[in-house]
This record gives structure tokens, sequence and C-alpha cells, in this order.
């Protein structure tokens, strides 16, 4: 009888390990488990690495908006140059008689200047930029006491480089009572002698009936423009 219960005994033992090998493989699905979730992680470091090496991303980013940046100026250069092609006309002094030359008016209308004069005298007075100090305190000049001028037949009108948007504008704003005549390009600036540089100089003429110009302030201080028009055109009307 005890050879049997060895065997039983031995018996035993197989059991135990097969157990024991069952209960190995189930380890092993973890570690796989464990490797496929460090594969995302590393694959999102290599991502993060070519990012950062190659920056490909956010160069790119920065060197597109830097293209339209120099773009832009390029275009404006090319604006000015265009501006430097502009027309010339022959420079107007004392004597001389207004040229036709068609600029627009504060409606983007277009006028020929020399129209200007066939039935009336002419105050053309400039101004570097609508709608700053100085130009404002000049043109409210003229509007304070524009009556004074209509009485003695003449008319006034304000030119300057401005486009015919901000002209608007500041015609509104302040109530001018003149139309205003823009000239971009200071082609007719240029030729009363009160361009220069890219810039208008503040300054007044004025044109008798038939368009010779009669008098010119170049330059002249802006509260001191309207005054000074004014009395030249009183001495005209008196000599009359």
């Amino acid at each position: 009888m005890a050879p049997r219960a060895k065997a039983s005994t031995e018996a035993s033992e197989p059991s135990r390990r097969s157990s024991r090998i069952s209960a190995q493989p189930k380890s092993e699905p973890v570690k796989e488990k464990a490797v496929k979730k460090a594969a995302p992680k590393t694959k999102k470091r290599t991502a993060d690495v070519d990012g950062g090496e190659g920056g490909e991303d956010v160069p790119a980013v920065k060197k597109s908006k830097g293209d339209k940046s120099s773009e832009g100026e390029e275009e404006a250069t090319g604006d000015e140059d265009k501006d430097d092609a502009a027309p010339v006309l022959a420079t107007i002094d004392v004597g001389d008689v207004l040229p036709s030359y068609t600029l627009k008016n504060e409606k983007d209308e277009d006028v020929d200047v020399a129209t200007l004069t066939a039935e009336k005298g002419v105050v053309l007075f400039l101004v570097p930029k609508a709608d700053t100090p100085g130009c404002t305190q000049q043109a409210c000049g003229f509007r304070d006491i524009y009556p004074d001028f209509t009485s003695s037949n003449f008319d006034v009108y304000c030119l300057s480089a401005d486009k015919s948007a901000a002209q608007s504008k500041w015609q509104i704003k302040k109530e001018l009572p003149y139309p205003l005549l823009s000239d971009p390009k200071r082609v007719l600036i240029t030729a009363l002698g009160a361009g220069e540089g890219g810039k208008t100089k503040r300054s007044h003429f004025i044109f008798e009936k038939g368009g010779k110009l009669v008098d010119k302030k170049v330059p002249v201080k802006p509260a001191d423009s309207p005054k000074l028009a004014l009395e030249f055109i009183k001495t005209l009307t008196a000599e009359a």
C-alpha cells in the first residue's frame, strides 16, 4: 500500500507545476499592453523632436507673414515710383494764366481748374494735410470770412494732396462752405511752386477773372492766410 501513496504524491506535484505554468502567461499580456502604451509615448516624443528640430510648421508661418509684409513694402514703393512719373506742368508765376488740368473735388468729380476763373476770380489756398491743427485753422479762417470773398466776386478753393474721401470727411466735420480739390501727385501744387520733397507748402494764390495769377504767398502762416488774401482782394476792388 505504501507505493500507491507515493504515486499519489507524485501525481499531485505535476498538478502544482502545471498550475504555476498556467499562471505565468497571465503576466505576458500585461507586458504587451505596457509596450503598446509606451509606443505612443515614444511616437509623441519623436514628433516633438521632429517639430522642434525641423521647425517646419512654425517657421513656415513666420516666413509667409514676412513675405507678405515685404511684398506690401515693395508695392508701396512702386506706387511712389508711379507718383514720380506724374505729368509736369509749366511753372505758374505772377502774371501767368492758370492752365487746363483736371483734378478731383471732394465729391470725386472731375474739375478742370482752367474753368474755375471763367466767371469769377479765385482764391486757391494750399494745406499740407487735411484735418490737422494748422490746416484746420487756415481752412476755418477762410470759412469764417467766406461771405467777404463771395461778395467781392471771388470763389474760394482748398487744394491739397489728400484723397477726395478724406477731404469730404474734413469738409463735413468743419462745415467748410467751399469746394476742395485733390492733387495726390502734386502736379498743380508743384507748378505753383508749393511742392517740394513730396510735401505741400502752406500757401495761397489769387487769380483774377480770366485766370491770371495776381498774388501769391508761399509760405504763409495758418492764421494770416485768410486775412492777407482778403486784404489783397479789397485793394483790387478798390482800384477797379
